[in-house]
């Protein structure tokens, strides 16, 4: 193994390129990077996901694999390059997205169940209403009482969502029997996206994955660094279902060389926010990443500190490598690019890029709020039953007025998780940075800016979950020295400076308050 690594460093260092891909949750993107991290080469698809039932989100295994072959395919073609030019492989996955197998034949039990997936809201709704949960609840606190170890503070709250693999996974072992049977026989492999997608490239010679997928599944334990016996226990989910965990950047072996000719070292499993924080350089204790893509993501560097929730915010493990943990603490909105998208499809406009100018083009939105909820409204607010809503519409309203009304709810719900980060994280906010495609939009950048009296760094190139995979990969293969080469070949585009007193918001903030406090629990737990 150590031969290996040593050759694979060395030819690393010999070869110019290295390539990032990033299965998103609605695009499928590979970069190809130079050695100053300038893109070579480019290819996205879009991400097919299938709706078999109403509130079921799956994707299809076989088209996913093939998609993602053919990215990197085309990127490293796109670079007008050959694939034995390509010193190695990062890859970065959405979160929470899982399938199961079968260990002899490789055959998957069922397709991807998504992060997105509701099939087990009434499962997780009658476990949080248990008497069981209640009863951790109670002895948790009293353990925190007797031992102060944060660990009981976060049992003492613990809450299930359907974001979490955890429930989900439960309900495919009681409703797919055989998923029970072949687990029953030690014949079954779990596994998120990086996990299936290493197995496939190694042709089922590598099995496992990374601490910062692991950790974003709610089934493992970051105190104890793996998976958690007791949540297992509670959901009858056999801990011989689960893969190995690794470290972040790793030799996690090659690339079969049938696939793509020649065999490529793969370095990097990560998760997609995780990615993006690395991407944006956010090494140090109090670093803040804003991710704006299809959801609103604020991930905050908390050091080798792991964060103990009180409202939402949730802990994560950002990376591991070698000796060095680095947790973090997140707060996401599911709406962002969402409502954008779905204002395009009303014809509301017709290019992304006016959207602000259309905003600006009044001085304000005329007393109309919207609530950007299609999946529940998140931290703080905490309710998967609030409806997505516009309210204060007049006779007078206007398509621009209704545009201003969307972008300013993004920039509210920014400020409210800011707000929830600042009450709830014991670490002073040093750099904010942002990525995502609407982190492109001016209007509501700076309008973020303004509410939480902060700069915001925006960079030239804002696919920042390529970027982390590939920094990660690059770095475990020589291609990249340290982390103060990487800080050094990230570059700004704009910094948003705080231009209006927050104050001046004052009004049309209190009143989306009130809207979003009529929009909360519409719908009933059952509508799903």
């Amino acid at each position: 193994g150590e031969l290996q690594t040593r050759l694979a460093r060395a030819a690393a260092a010999s070869s110019s390129y290295v390539v990032g891909v990033d299965v998103g949750s609605t695009t499928l993107r590979c970069h190809v990077y130079d050695k100053k991290a300038a893109i070579r080469g480019s290819s996205s698809k879009k991400v097919e996901t299938l709706y078999p039932h109403l509130g079921w989100v799956e994707l299809d295994p076989e088209v996913l694999w093939t998609q993602f072959m053919d990215v990197i395919k085309e990127a490293v073609q796109a670079a007008g390059l050959q694939m034995n030019q390509i010193a190695g492989l990062g890859i970065s996955t959405q979160r929470g997205t899982f399938i199961t197998w079968n260990k002899k034949t490789g055959k998957p039990f069922h397709n991807f169940i998504s992060w997105q997936d509701l099939r087990a809201a009434a499962l997780v709704n009658s476990w949080n209403r248990s008497l069981i949960l209640k009863v951790i609840h109670v002895i948790s606190t009293m353990l925190h009482f007797l031992t102060w170890s944060d660990r009981y503070v976060i049992a003492s709250s613990l809450t299930f969502t359907t974001h979490h693999v955890s429930l989900r996974l439960s309900w495919v072992l009681q409703n797919i029997t055989e998923v029970q049977q072949a687990a029953n026989e030690n014949n079954c492999c779990f596994g998120t996206i990086d996990t299936w997608l290493l197995y496939k490239l190694t042709k089922g010679s590598v099995y496992a994955t990374d601490y910062s997928n692991a950790s974003s599944t709610g089934v493992f334990d970051p105190f104890q660094m793996c998976w958690s016996s007791v949540l297992s226990k509670l959901f009858s989910i056999p801990m011989s279902i689960y893969p190995p965990v690794e470290d972040t950047n790793h030799s996690f072996g090659s690339v079969d060389a049938e696939i793509f000719g020649v065999p490529i070292p793969i370095a990097a499993l990560v998760a997609d926010q995780q990615a993006a924080m690395f991407g944006e350089c956010c090494f140090h204790e109090g670093d803040v990443k804003l991710t704006m893509g299809t959801g609103i993501f604020w991930d905050v560097n908390t050091g080798n500190h792991l964060h103990t929730p009180s409202s939402g915010l949730y802990p994560l493990i950002g990376w591991k490598i070698g000796k060095e943990v680095v947790f973090l603490a997140e707060g996401n909105a599911s709406d962002a690019g969402s409502t954008i998208k779905w204002a395009k499809e009303l014809d509301l406009f017709t290019s992304v890029d006016e959207t602000a100018r259309m905003a600006r083009s009044v001085v304000d939105s005329e007393g109309v709020c919207f609530v950007p909820s299609f999946s529940g409204l998140q931290v703080p607010v905490n309710d998967p039953c609030a409806c997505a809503s516009f309210m204060g519409l007049k006779p007078s309203t206007t398509r621009n007025h209704l545009i201003r009304a969307m972008l300013e709810s993004i920039a509210f719900r920014n400020k409210q998780l800011y707000d929830t980060i600042v009450k709830e994280v014991r670490v002073p906010l040093t750099n904010i940075r942002t990525d995502g495609g609407v982190s492109n939009n001016s209007f509501i950048m700076q309008m973020t800016s303004d509410l939480i009296n902060k700069k915001i760094d925006k960079p030239v190139n804002t696919d920042m979950s390529c970027l982390g995979a590939a920094f990660l990969a690059g770095l475990a293969l020589g291609f990249w020295t340290d982390k103060e080469q990487l800080k050094k070949l990230r570059r700004t585009e704009i910094v948003f400076e705080p231009q209006r007193d927050s104050g001046e918001y004052k009004l049309a903030m209190d009143n989306w308050t009130k809207a979003v406090q009529r929009s909360l629990n519409w719908y009933n737990q059952t509508s799903y």
